[in-house]
């Protein structure tokens, strides 16, 4: 009979496989509360790294509907429930075990996907998320950017151009203004010679 500790337990990891997009399973013989705090800090605040009971795991997994587990859950148990980028987790994940050589990454999964020992490797080594998205943006950028210093170029182009023919062209309407004026001036005393006659 399952006790109301169990219970609670299964559905606490029931909820971590439901809201992560990635998990790893690990395993963590002979690592200290020391390592396992810095393998958590390393992980960020989107991941959590839980030390966890084999059978309530395998009953939490199934009702998750995850199956990348099966079979696997066996010794010392860790898990890395990932909200975040699963890139960079799984980069520190691996990182890590490089390191220190008591954990060992056993299997996981990634949005649905089971992931072996060396997907999990893969994964880690692709590009973060972020570093996707500042190249996207830079391929999205480039030719705005180029666009806008064409019509500048264009511009400063034009006023380079356009400034000399409006000053040529300023002259000779301000010449056309002498002589009509000039007329004007004589139409009135023209006028009144045509009065006087």
């Amino acid at each position: 009979m399952a006790t109301p500790a169990k219970v609670a337990a299964v559905e606490e990891i029931t909820k971590d496989f439901q809201e992560s997009a990635a998990a790893v399973l690990t395993e963590y013989r002979g690592l200290s509360v020391a390592q396992l705090k810095k393998l958590r800090r390393a992980l960020g605040q989107d991941s959590k790294f839980s030390v966890v009971k084999n059978s309530l795991t395998a009953i939490a997994a199934k009702e998750a509907g995850v199956d990348a587990f099966d079979g696997q859950l066996a010794g010392p148990t860790a898990i890395a429930f990932i909200k975040g980028d699963a890139v960079a987790a799984a980069k520190s994940l691996t990182d890590f075990a490089k390191e220190n050589k008591q954990l060992v990454i056993k299997t996981g999964y990634f949005e649905g996907k089971s992931l072996d020992a060396n997907e999990v490797a893969a994964l880690a080594a692709l590009e973060s998320r972020e570093l996707q998205l500042a190249r996207v943006a830079g391929v999205l950028k480039a030719p705005m950017a180029a666009a806008a210093r064409t019509i500048d170029a264009l511009r400063i182009k034009l006023e380079e151009e356009g400034g000399a023919p409006a000053a040529a062209s300023e002259a000779p309407a301000a010449e056309a203004e002498a002589p009509a004026e000039a007329a004007a001036e004589e139409a009135p005393e023209a006028a009144e010679a045509a009065v006087e006659s």
